[in-house]
């Protein structure tokens, strides 16, 4: 039997002296990944990216962009169940400089975006970030800010 299980997050950026970074977290198995976690009640899935950025990174001041989302999905076993896990990953504007680390996590790191491209573990992950940093290209040239 396979069980089904929907998480959301977001892959949070900041800009630091006009140079976009991204912050990645080093997971208990040792992946690192996006601020991200399971679906709680009746929570909007970006509700949920919102709850896990502030619970996983302890970041408070930053907004989700507009327009962007993209899924990965994956399957593992746990105590001898199966799971079928689907990630729901936005792109969040974080107006803060420093994150703090949670209890979930061994490690975070602020990195650029050839150090994030070549720190992220998993191929989802790693595919969706590449979508995510040209879409804040485009926004950036269109606008020349994020909307």
């Amino acid at each position: 039997m396979t069980v089904e299980a929907v998480s959301a997050g977001a892959i949070l950026f900041r800009d630091t002296r006009g140079h976009r970074e991204y912050l990645l977290l080093k997971s208990r198995p040792g992946d690192w990944e996006f601020p991200k976690g399971g679906v709680e009640g009746d929570e909007e899935l970006q509700q949920t990216a919102i709850r896990e950025v502030q619970e996983e990174a302890g970041i408070e001041d930053f907004r989700l962009i507009d327009g962007f989302r993209k899924d990965y999905d994956y399957v593992f076993e746990a105590n001898g169940t199966t799971i079928h896990k689907t990630v729901h990953l936005f792109i969040a504007h974080s107006f803060e400089a420093s994150a703090e680390l949670s209890k979930e996590h061994r490690d975070l790191q602020w990195r650029d975006y050839e150090q994030a491209l070549n720190t992220i573990t998993q191929d989802g992950p790693r595919e969706i970030f590449e979508e995510a940093h040209e879409y804040l290209d485009e926004l950036k040239n269109e606008n020349e800010e994020y909307v």
